[in-house]
């Protein structure tokens, strides 16, 4: 087990760029593309997640410590500690039971392929951490590892089958075929902000009002094109973090970078993989007739809309001010203030790119999201001391908005104190 666990440990240590090259690399292969255009493919959507990734972590930085010095000039005094989705992470993978859950799920995403409960084969393997952390969840409540097994399968299934569903919306919207995204930062909002949505669509007034990139760009000309909104929106948070006029520009200058690259790497990116789902669809039809099978990726591909960036800007200061002022949360947000653009994606989607709407659909499922954080500290504190994660000092507790503010793991984690209180 110590030796299939090194290997899994190496592997995932490689990061998600490098293990999702050579993964569609040998997919390529396996769906008959040939070695030249499977080895130009997968390094070409190795290139694209490497400068998704890079613009990912200018917004973070940025974003990230201009939110940190709003949070001193608000002065909270917040005891839970938002680690994002980098702790959750290194909670699931340094699970003793990470190896084990990992080759569960791989062969579990074949056998529902092959009795038809999915349509996705799920390639993103590096995000497989959210089914781990399911797991994990259960394992240091319960240490039983059949439990923990069957947490982190029942995860994958939800993901599989949600993305089966949200595909029309990825086809539609972000105009990527043949892809689903099951990524669990972007499913974590779909169930109740879907309903939050329906909810706007019924209230006179507010119906009506429709604030897309289009109405913007033809009302305001050039200050309505993505790169300049970007820099205004980081102006502003530039102010409320009380910067100076130079900082607070050049914070608008990487934020408007943000708004003009993201979707220029998600171009490169979709370049290699088209040719992959193109001989992934011809080999999936041969092999099971009359079949409509997808392929399973990160959903950082769907954030090249300028509708979900620029919704998620505006949500950053909006989830401070909430944080401070919600009686009876203690997360302060720090770590996932830059994956709120994977909170909305589908959100945004799904009213058509309707900034307004996702603003409003946003700051109701932050409220939720936060209290369900703060439930979630004491178990996700246990988690990373037993992964070894290093607390910060002055930090009682610690959280994620991603993991532990998603309604599917706390409900996962409400089950499991329940029955584990009966049983």
């Amino acid at each position: 087990m110590k030796i299939i666990t090194d290997v899994v440990n190496y592997v995932i240590g490689l990061g998600a760029s490098a293990i999702l090259s050579i993964t569609l690399l040998i997919l390529g292969l396996i769906f008959g593309l040939g070695l030249g255009k499977s080895i130009k493919a997968g390094i070409t959507v190795g290139i694209g997640f490497v400068g998704i990734n890079l613009v990912i972590e200018l917004l973070t930085s940025e974003v990230g410590e201009a939110a940190q010095l709003m949070v001193k000039r608000i002065g909270l005094n917040l005891t839970v500690i938002d680690g994002g989705w980098p702790s959750a992470s290194a909670a699931a993978w340094g699970s003793p039971i990470s190896a084990l859950l990992i080759a569960v799920c791989l062969l579990v995403n074949v056998i529902l392929i092959i009795f038809k409960v999915t349509k996705t084969m799920y390639v993103d393997i590096w995000n497989y951490w959210y089914f781990l952390f399911a797991g994990s969840v259960v394992y240091t409540i319960t240490n039983n590892l059949l439990a923990a097994s069957i947490a982190a399968v029942l995860l994958m299934i939800v993901h599989l089958v949600m993305g089966d569903l949200l595909q029309p919306y990825v086809e539609d919207y972000f105009e990527i075929d043949n892809v689903t995204l099951p990524t669990g930062s972007s499913l974590m909002w779909v169930p109740l902000g879907f309903a939050v949505d329906w909810i706007l669509d019924k209230i006179p007034g507010i119906n009506k009002i429709n604030v897309n990139y289009e109405t913007i760009q033809k009302k305001f000309g050039v200050f309505g094109e993505p790169m300049v909104i970007g820099v205004v929106i980081g102006i502003i948070l530039g102010f409320l973090a009380g910067y100076d006029v130079g900082q607070a520009w050049l914070l608008g200058i990487n934020m408007g970078a943000v708004m003009l690259i993201l979707p220029r790497m998600i171009k490169i990116l979709l370049e290699g993989l088209l040719p992959i789902s193109n001989a992934a669809q011809v080999f999936l039809r041969d092999k099971f007739k009359n079949r409509e099978l997808f392929i399973g990726l990160d959903s950082a591909i769907s954030l090249g809309d300028s509708a979900v960036i620029s919704s998620a800007l505006i949500l950053v200061p909006i989830m401070i001010i909430l944080a401070s002022i919600l009686p009876g949360n203690r997360v302060l947000p720090f770590g996932d203030l830059a994956s709120i653009p994977f909170y909305v994606a589908f959100i945004t989607a799904h009213n058509k790119g309707n900034i307004f709407k996702t603003v409003i659909t946003g700051t109701v499922m932050m409220i939720l999201t936060l209290y369900m954080a703060t439930n979630f500290a004491s178990v996700y504190t246990e988690m990373m001391n037993a992964a070894n994660f290093t607390i910060p000092q002055g930090v009682s507790q610690m959280s994620s908005i991603t993991s532990g503010g998603s309604l599917l793991n706390w409900v996962i984690l409400q089950i499991t104190q329940l029955l584990n209180s009966i049983f």
